[in-house]
């Protein structure tokens, strides 16, 4: 199985070609970012034939990252349903679905995943679900209710959310996560720490706990897919600005640099992938 890469566009504002540009001088294989709006699609559709980058689509539905609390089950699909029609114009290698409410009870949920996978039909684009705080499967335990509702549902995993969320890491014996790993089609590589969505810095030694379980929760989904028959799998390093890297008191000037934070989360994953599946040795011959 061979692992792809993706630049974060999460606080990139310039031009898609610059930004694609960048990633690959870093080393990643694609981008992932939000459905460009009609004025910006032509361009940005222009930059990706140009450069041939695979691009994963980010759609958000009922508002921004947090939704808007009044908007119904039916304004969230409506709002998905104009998302892919434009992601459909850029043909994304799947569409990261940021969808519903965390407010919603599990049948609720379902019900919105059954009903956008049937819209993601008519515009012939894959959907993966995200894990992610106010929003669908914001805690594990209500996800693997949801996983359970629709079986034929892609996750994607951003466990980040839930280790903050539970306040732990989700490593005690009575934590079994399988059903919901059977189901993981892509992963956002964050490490999330009992108090917070990111830690300081994925390689410090104080966060060797954090990044160890993340880790190990990644082999683990990757395992699976190869069992699933996956030939590819897809990962996006994604420590990010909003309040998640962390500042100094007073001067609001961050602690570590966030792009060099995803840079390192993609030489280690690359490391901890390899581990998972080393390349075969060389046949000699006589």
């Amino acid at each position: 199985m061979r692992l792809e890469t993706y630049r974060t566009l999460w606080g990139d504002t310039r031009p898609w070609a610059d930004s694609i540009a960048e990633a690959r001088a870093e080393g990643f294989d694609g981008i992932e970012g939000r459905i460009p709006d009609l004025q910006n699609l032509p361009t940005c559709r222009e930059a990706l034939l140009a450069s041939g980058a695979p691009y994963i689509a980010i759609a958000m539905t009922g508002g921004g990252v947090v939704p808007r609390q009044e908007a119904s089950l039916e304004d969230h699909l409506a709002d998905l349903d104009v998302d892919l029609a434009r992601a459909a114009l850029l043909a994304p290698r799947f569409v990261n679905v940021l969808g519903g409410n965390d407010r919603w009870p599990a049948a609720k949920q379902a019900e919105f995943i059954s009903r956008a996978m049937a819209i993601g039909r008519t515009h012939d684009l894959i959907l993966s679900f995200e894990t992610h705080r106010a929003r669908l499967c914001a805690t594990p335990w209500v996800a693997l209710d949801v996983v359970a509702q629709v079986p034929d549902a892609l996750f994607t995993a951003d466990i980040s959310h839930w280790v903050v969320g539970c306040e732990r890491l989700l490593d005690d014996p009575c934590d079994d996560f399988s059903a919901f790993i059977a189901r993981v089609h892509h992963v956002q590589a964050r490490v999330g720490y009992d108090q917070g969505p990111q830690v300081s810095h994925p390689g410090a030694p104080e966060h060797a706990a954090a990044l160890r379980f993340h880790q190990d929760f990644w082999r683990t989904i990757w395992m699976d897919q190869a069992r699933r028959g996956y030939a590819c799998t897809t990962l996006t390093p994604e420590c990010g600005p909003d309040g998640y890297t962390h500042t100094l008191p007073f001067t609001n000037l961050p602690v570590a640099d966030r792009h060099a934070m995803n840079r390192w989360l993609l030489d280690a994953q690359r490391g901890s992938f390899a581990g998972c599946f080393p390349a075969p040795s060389p046949t000699r011959s006589f």
